[in-house]
């Protein structure tokens, strides 16, 4: 199982408060690795920091043992990564078919093909994304990580406002999207979601610090 990308050593400040304290995060590609943790763990920030849009007081970002912890996110993106982040994921003044076109790898091709793996948002295309529910806004914002061709997929929340048979669905998607594509998938969640494929990962942070690493069987 090789590394795709990894925090080492990585601390993050917030001011005077210490968000993570010398994290080493190893993510291995073709895996579903789960970031959990209550509120206030260090899980959002450790997405952040791999996405680059926190800044590392110390350590280092690596990503196929290349340092990248200089580079900017729209570099990262550049390179394959895609991130998700629990708010403000999708343009609020665009239309929905404007959200799913900037995330479309190339032109959009004619035919019956539906331009997001969500049809709940098909009747929806010509609105503006900040008119929709927070149900909607999420599967907009899902679109972008399942839709774009990606080496790394950090999402935050995946089933935030999902109604529960969507939120199962999303995590097939995500799913395939390591077992199919091979990408490097990371979820932050506050519960391991069910039905995650074979050698998924599960990582509990505390405070900041890596408190248990295993499968998922293994926190039965």
């Amino acid at each position: 199982m090789s590394v795709e990308i990894a925090l080492r050593a990585a601390r993050v400040r917030y001011g005077p408060l210490e968000a993570l304290h010398g994290l080493d995060l190893p993510v291995p590609a073709g895996t579903v690795t789960v970031l959990l943790g209550r509120n206030g763990a260090g899980r959002t920030t450790a997405l952040r920091a791999l996405a680059g849009t926190v800044r590392l007081s110390a350590g280092r970002v690596l990503w196929r043992g290349v340092d990248v912890t200089r580079l900017s996110p729209h570099e990262r993106a550049r390179r394959g990564l895609c991130f998700v982040p629990d708010l403000r994921a999708v343009y609020d003044g665009l239309t929905v078919a404007e959200n799913l076109a900037l995330s479309s790898p190339g032109p959009a091709s004619p035919g019956p093909a539906s331009p997001t793996p969500y049809p709940e948002l098909v009747p929806l295309l010509s609105r503006t994304a900040g008119t929709l529910s927070g149900g909607e806004r999420r599967m907009l914002a899902l679109s972008r990580a399942l839709a774009a061709p990606a080496r790394v997929v950090l999402v935050d929340e995946p089933s935030l406002g999902l109604a529960p048979a969507v939120a199962a669905r999303t995590y097939r998607l995500l799913a395939e999207l390591a077992v199919r594509d091979g990408a490097a998938v990371v979820l932050a969640e506050q519960h391991v979601p069910d039905a995650l494929p074979p050698g998924s990962l599960v990582h509990e942070l505390r405070r900041g610090s890596l408190a248990w690493s295993g499968e998922p069987a293994e926190l039965a």
